[in-house]
């Protein structure tokens, strides 16, 4: 196979087994790889009503067809599990250089089964596969880890881990990689936690096989020049990283302050991608062969590491009301080292701060820390508090969904399938709430990125408050996005390239053919299965929703004013679209269509 190393490891803690099996050529065809291959093995083996924190689930980290080859960006892996956040299916992915250096070392992907019985760590070196003791690393944060196995590791070996909040089963704990990538999403590094776990290395010396070498580097370098000339990937996110949104989302009214109370921050340039590159950005820090590096290396008088990135600063800036950069900064790093979702960690601060102002938290539940909006030390206590599961932050550690339910309010969530949304206010982008509604993951902008063209014109402008075409539109990005996470790319090319361009590098590196229609079928493919895995886990379509405040009170001032997210008028369509029936159930024609079992 080219494009592929042709083999997947499997490693069962419980027995200690590991074994290397063959990849089948026709799955890799209809699934790619990654996120679309990894779903539809753990779907076939894996029962959907599994708990998510048992011995039954199984965990997997896959790359897709372009990882590790000179293709941009082409550093990407997935890690797929059962969520035990959402209990829908969990596909996260993170950047960096490990996802490479597990292609080099002759593998696709691990599918890890089991529970060790103590704690333990995985080493890959190419052939070599050892589950070692990891007694001396259970507790320590993230970079302590990463410096211990650096030092008894083979040179150049990648470092995978989590932190405290992994171990603690934290349902928001994020699976951390080459110090500051996050697979942060959906608690997957609970279930890594959950199988006593801690970390894997890996060091590969093997090349990816190319099909059509001279082929590719012709496509890689059109693909290329596209990036570094469209002003989003060539301009706005290498000079101020993601950052770069926050003026720009928060001029149209769509940034979530206060728990999604209001919708624009009048402090929000002190929290802006201008203001993070003027007084703390210290370098860029790309991924694996990246052109746009948009990763960011800041420091404060405490702290230094990488990010914080744009969702990040909102969620611990805009929605909590905090102004102070270096806070958010620390916030991020303390995210960084307990291994936290910095999106969950910092909206359930900013629900628990409205469940305090509303009067559902009480004096005695407040551990010496305020949860006032606007209060920056109240950011990085409770991240610290979350990170150890101390206190309140033992509630918080599990979700602002949880959090707000166990008070009897779960409607002061602002979240989707209990996964908390991001830094956009869907009742000012119309597809956007449609997207965050119908998100096989919960509430999430990766699915499905249409402030694209609602907000940034690409590769249209959209009027977006409007209804008219979203659902197709949503359809489209959904697709897409799925194919380019099977790929080992990063989504960001998106605001650059299209299907014909995925299709032509994929196309070049495995030799197999691949037109813009049939990347968008792939897509849907994976789309589906995800969604059938869900339904079958007992996520339904009265799930695809968004919390109430999104549908019934409209935004009180400013650019998007009175407007609500109108869910109803899009809802209907984007299933009819999608080949389902009235309930958002997949027919059989469409399975039959996709080939489907």
């Amino acid at each position: 196979m080219f494009g592929y190393q042709g083999n997947i490891l499997r490693i069962n803690l419980s027995t200690g087994k590991v074994g290397v099996e063959k990849l089948d050529e026709k799955l890799a065809k209809d699934y790619v790889g990654g996120r679309g291959l990894a779903t539809k093995i753990f779907a076939d083996e894996v029962d959907a009503l599994v708990d998510a924190l048992s011995p039954a689930n199984k965990l997997i980290m896959a790359t897709g067809p372009l990882s590790g080859t000179p293709t941009p960006t082409g550093g990407r892996y997935m890690v797929v599990t059962k969520s035990p956040l959402t209990d829908t299916i969990a596909s996260s992915n993170s950047g960096g250089y490990w996802g490479a250096e597990l292609k080099f070392a002759g593998y696709d992907m691990i599918i890890v089964e089991g529970k060790a019985n103590k704690p333990v760590y995985i080493q890959i070196e190419d052939d070599n596969v050892e589950i070692k003791d990891a007694a001396h690393l259970w507790g320590k944060l993230v970079s302590e880890t990463t410096d211990i196995l650096e030092k008894d590791a083979p040179e150049k070996a990648r470092i995978l881990t989590i932190g405290p909040a992994g171990e603690k089963l934290s349902r928001i704990a994020a699976i951390m990689n080459d110090r500051f990538r996050a697979a942060g999403r959906s608690g997957v590094g609970a279930v890594m936690g959950s199988k006593n776990l801690k970390a894997i290395v890996v060091r590969g010396t093997k090349k990816v096989p190319i099909a059509d070498p001279e082929k590719l580097k012709e496509v890689v370098k059109d693909c290329t020049k596209k990036i570094r000339e469209n002003g989003v990937t060539g301009e706005g996110l290498p000079t101020y990283g993601t950052a770069v949104l926050v003026n720009i989302i928060n001029e149209n009214g769509v940034f979530p302050t206060n728990n999604f109370q209001l919708s624009q921050f009048a402090e929000a340039d002190a929290i802006s991608g201008e203001t993070l590159a003027e007084k703390y950005l210290t370098k860029k820090d790309p991924c694996y062969r990246c052109p746009i590096g948009c990763g960011r290396y800041c420091k404060t008088d405490k702290v230094e590491g990488g990010g914080p990135e744009y969702e990040t600063i909102w969620a611990f800036g805009g929605d909590c009301g905090v102004s102070d950069m270096p806070a958010v900064i620390e916030a991020n790093f303390w995210c960084n080292e307990y291994g936290l979702d910095t999106i969950s960690t910092g909206t359930t601060i900013a629900a628990a701060m409205e469940l305090r102002q509303r009067g559902f938290i009480k004096d005695h539940e407040m551990d010496g820390l305020s949860l006032e909006f606007g209060d920056a030390e109240a950011v990085v206590g409770w991240t610290k508090k979350m990170g150890m599961r101390e206190g309140l932050g033992d509630k918080m550690a599990d979700g602002s969904y949880r959090l707000a339910e166990s008070h009897g309010i779960p409607e002061l969530s602002m979240s989707v399938k209990k996964q908390e949304m991001p830094a956009y206010d869907p009742r000012g982008i119309q597809g956007q709430g449609l997207s965050y509604a119908t998100s096989n993951r919960g509430g999430c902008h990766v699915r499905g990125y249409l402030i694209s063209p609602e907000i940034l014109g690409l590769p249209e402008k959209l009027d977006r408050f409007t209804l008219k075409g979203k659902p197709e539109w949503t359809k489209i990005f959904q697709d897409l996005t799925a194919f380019i996470d099977s790929t080992g790319l990063c989504l960001f090319t998106s605001f650059a390239m299209g299907a014909e361009d995925y299709g032509n590098m994929v196309q070049a590196a495995t030799g197999m053919e691949w037109s813009a229609e049939e990347v968008l079928k792939a897509g849907d493919r994976i789309w589906n299965i995800e969604k059938l895995f869900n339904l079958a886990s007992g996520v339904g379509p009265d799930q695809d929703t968004l919390p109430p405040r999104l549908l019934k009170e409209p935004i009180g001032e400013g650019p998007s004013v009175g407007e609500v997210t109108r869910l109803d008028g899009m809802l209907d369509d984007y299933y009819s679209l999608r080949g389902w029936d009235e309930n958002g159930i997949p027919t059989q024609a469409k399975k039959d269509e996709l080939g489907i079992e």
